[in-house]
């Protein structure tokens, strides 16, 4: 896979992106884009004096940046690990951490364009940690569900009990934490990594009905988002989906399958992509939002991703740079520049 060379401009307080290197070969006219970002918590020892838990500067400037964006993209996939969560079982406190975020969302520019969010659980907001590890809370997923209600696009997601589909062995109703929709002749997935009683894994049986049958209709493209990413990074990083190796494999079958174009992850606190296997679906890590950054990845940079929509699929990386030990400082001197970009055919 080939990267070429590119260019921003700021333009009246706009982000015009500049494709140059192109030669002989131009870039199709996009029908759309959408953007992803993943991870903007802080880490327990930031959060004094802010009860909202998320780093305020770099959100807020990811969320005025991607309104300044032109053309506007149709939607913002936020991948999980909105807030600190992790709260001892204490529901008000969660759900008060998730409407600060939305708080500071319906404060900023871009909650009054036409871009719609969408809102996807990370293991911060649905697990809790327990003697026996780190486990899925019933109760945090319906404050899940009930804070986030206008940011969820969906409910034809697994049901519980008698309603499985297949083997998913699913015990609450995953159907607004997993579910499917489309736009404009493509097809978007949304999955919960973390489900009670099946940390780590999604439900594939559910996912492969789910792809066929967007394949029987048409679909031109598809795209997955879920926090956890399938495989490890090229950066050293917590473990995401590995832990559980055959339905990881099961899953990733179903993806490849299908032929879906991307799988758009968070969780490790940096950028990176992988083809797992050449010529099928891309992982991609979105997870530099503004929480603290793994030690080892050095480009150590905030930003959003940007996925340009044509009959091909462009992906952007953008970023600006930031002091790892001093992650929550704001920077209003780096620029947000252009840090990757590819396109998948």
């Amino acid at each position: 896979m080939k990267r070429k060379l590119f260019g921003v401009i700021i333009i009246a307080g706009t982000i015009s992106i500049i494709t140059m290197g192109f030669g002989n070969n131009p870039a199709k006219k996009p029908t759309y884009s959408f953007v992803i970002a993943g991870d903007d918590r802080l880490a327990p020892e930031d959060t004094a004096g802010n009860p909202s838990t998320i780093n305020r500067y770099h959100f807020k400037r990811m969320l005025d940046e991607v309104a300044k964006l032109n053309p506007l993209p149709a939607y913002l996939f936020f991948n999980g690990d909105l807030v600190l969560g992790y709260t001892g079982n204490d529901t008000v406190k969660l759900a008060n951490e998730l409407r600060a975020w939305i708080k500071m969302y319906k404060e900023s520019p871009l909650a009054s364009t036409s871009v719609k969010l969408v809102a996807i659980p990370g293991n911060h907001e649905i697990v809790e940690k327990t003697k026996s590890g780190k486990k899925a809370v019933a109760a945090y997923e319906r404050v899940f569900v009930r804070e986030m209600h206008d940011y969820i696009r969906g409910a034809n997601g697994p049901k519980a009990a008698n309603d499985n589909i297949g083997g998913d062995s699913l015990v609450t109703n995953q159907s607004k934490l997993t579910y499917s929709f489309d736009f404009s002749g493509d097809h978007f997935v949304i999955l919960s990594t973390d489900a009670v009683g099946r940390e780590s894994r999604v439900p594939w049986h559910w996912l492969k009905n789910d792809l066929a049958d967007a394949r029987k209709q048409g679909a031109r493209h598809i795209f997955l988002f879920g926090h956890k990413p399938p495989f490890p990074s090229h950066f050293n990083s917590e473990s995401g989906m590995e832990q559980f190796k055959t339905d990881r494999d099961s899953m990733w079958a179903v993806i490849e399958k299908y032929n879906c174009d991307a799988y758009f992850g968070s969780h490790y606190h940096l950028w990176d992509s992988i083809n797992v296997h050449t010529g099928k679906t891309w992982e991609i890590v979105c997870g530099n939002a503004g929480a603290p950054m793994d030690k080892d990845w050095t480009p150590s940079y905030f930003g959003f991703t940007i996925a340009t929509v044509s009959d091909s699929v462009m992906i952007t990386s953008m970023g600006h740079d930031v002091d790892k030990a001093h992650s929550t400082l704001p920077t209003p001197n780096k620029s947000t520049t252009v840090r990757t970009r590819f396109t998948i055919r």
